[in-house]
């Protein structure tokens, strides 16, 4: 049994980009951390089912993973009618693709959360019959109702939580605004479900609210998107499952250890979307942080880890961080060190050395402030702020423009005509479509990697 499950787990690899050559008086490092994990998710998946083994199940042993999928069954849903039956459409499809063992279980959600499969208070594990009974359910799923998405993550997290598993999976979908519990009360459901579960949102149609769906994937580690046609959904639903499916380690942690004096000023996931993670450090001994990354499979992601020296002298030169991937314990178990890569500075009286930026710091700062502008702009556009939006997302068209983000500047180029990319000149459109705008705003944060 120890072979199987040691041929799971991917190998983790660190890069670190930088800079290390800092002028006299420098004292601010930044780094980019690449982490590749390979040799898990769907290659390590197909390799065991040539072997002959499930990848998801061993007989006798609890499933590897577990999913709970929430859909919206709020009144709105039935306007038009296409919307709800196109979400039981999708909801099919994603169960069909669950491999062999996974545990599962589907919820309504209104106002209150329903078990809507297997309904018992516990998960099923997917084999063709439970697959089958469990789209027969979907036929209960009928619309009526408010929305307090609070309550479905909180019942997700209950099912979720009985499951011996590792990768513990949530997909919500819902179509309109979170108006049956207040904001504090989703806030607080997202608190106690932060760790233990991964979630992936999406928003139908363009009657919700875009900071609510990009909120609970943040707080959950997962995707957002907008699938403004809900003639979409299935095949959304279906990459979301085959992704989660993909997953074969969950809370891996980046784990950043400081010498004496150095002060961490900010530490970011830059691709493959922006993401703040500063402030959702654990500490874990003297000057030592884990900062959660979630779940891996097959997949590379780009961290940007930003820390300020002790002053030194020419010729000086200093660990400034040691980064980790780590896997942490469960039970009384050390942590495993997946890999590591150090951030180092230097101190050089050589002026070109010592001003030239990185590409990668370069690169990802742009992007980090491409998803910034962008925000900021659609924020001020909202209010009547039209001189203010101009500007924002003026920038936001020449920053996509400089670093190759065509997906985002065609986004950009549905709510501003442009005048001049390379300056940023543009003029906002007197008429938007509520979808484009949608779109805009959800996927501001999806980044494209460096050149390298």
């Amino acid at each position: 049994m120890a072979n199987f499950s040691k041929s799971r787990v991917p190998q983790f690899s660190v890069e670190v980009y930088q800079n290390e050559y800092l002028p006299e008086g420098g004292r601010e490092v930044n780094a980019i951390v690449t982490v590749t994990s390979t040799g898990g998710g769907t290659s390590g998946s197909s390799r065991l089912a040539g072997a002959g083994v499930s990848p998801a199940f061993i007989p006798g042993q609890a499933p590897a993973a577990a999913v709970v999928i929430m859909v919206d069954c709020s009144g709105s849903m039935d306007y038009p009618p296409t919307k709800m039956r196109n979400a039981r459409d999708a909801t099919a499809a994603a169960i069909d693709t669950l491999r062999d063992g996974v545990a599962f279980a589907v919820i309504g959600g209104t106002h209150i959360a329903k078990e809507v499969y297997p309904g018992n208070g516990a998960l099923a594990l997917a084999d063709s019959r439970t697959r089958a009974q469990a789209k027969e359910s979907l036929r209960k799923l009928s619309a009526g109702g408010g929305t307090a998405i609070g309550t479905w993550l909180q019942l997700a997290d209950r099912l979720l939580g009985s499951a011996e598993v590792a990768i513990r999976h949530g997909i919500v979908l819902t179509d309109g605004r979170n108006e049956h519990e207040s904001p504090e009360d989703l806030r607080a459901a997202l608190d106690s479900c932060v760790g233990r579960f991964t979630c992936d949102a999406r928003g139908v149609g363009t009657d919700w609210e875009v900071k609510e769906v990009t909120g609970i994937a943040s707080a959950l580690l997962g995707t957002a998107d907008i699938v403004a046609d809900p003639g979409g959904l299935s095949a959304d639903f279906t990459q979301m499952m085959e992704e989660a499916m993909g997953k074969e380690v969950a809370d891996v942690a980046l784990r950043l250890w400081t010498p004496v004096g150095v002060e961490i000023k900010f530490v970011k996931q830059v691709a493959p979307a922006v993401e703040e993670l500063t402030g959702r450090r654990t500490e874990v001994g003297p000057r030592a942080g884990d900062y959660p990354t979630g779940s891996w499979g097959d997949e590379s992601r780009d961290y940007h880890v930003c820390v300020q020296v002790p002053e030194a002298g020419i010729g000086r030169e200093m660990l400034a961080a040691r980064v980790s991937l780590v896997l942490p314990t469960v039970g009384e178990g050390t942590p495993q060190t997946l890999s590591q890569g150090l951030v180092r500075a230097v101190w050089t009286d050589d002026m070109v050395a010592s001003t030239s930026i990185n590409p990668q710091v370069a690169h990802y700062t742009g992007q980090a402030e491409l998803a910034q502008v962008i925000q900021q702009g659609l924020d001020a556009r909202k209010s009547g702020d039209y001189d203010g939006a101009t500007a924002k997302l003026g920038r936001a068209v020449q920053l996509a423009a400089a670093s190759g983000n065509a997906d985002t500047a065609k986004l950009l180029s549905k709510v501003v005509d442009v005048v001049d990319e390379a300056t940023g000149t543009v003029r906002l459109k007197a008429k938007v479509a509520d979808a484009d705008e949608m779109t805009l705003e959800t996927r501001s944060t999806k980044t494209v990697r460096v050149k390298k």
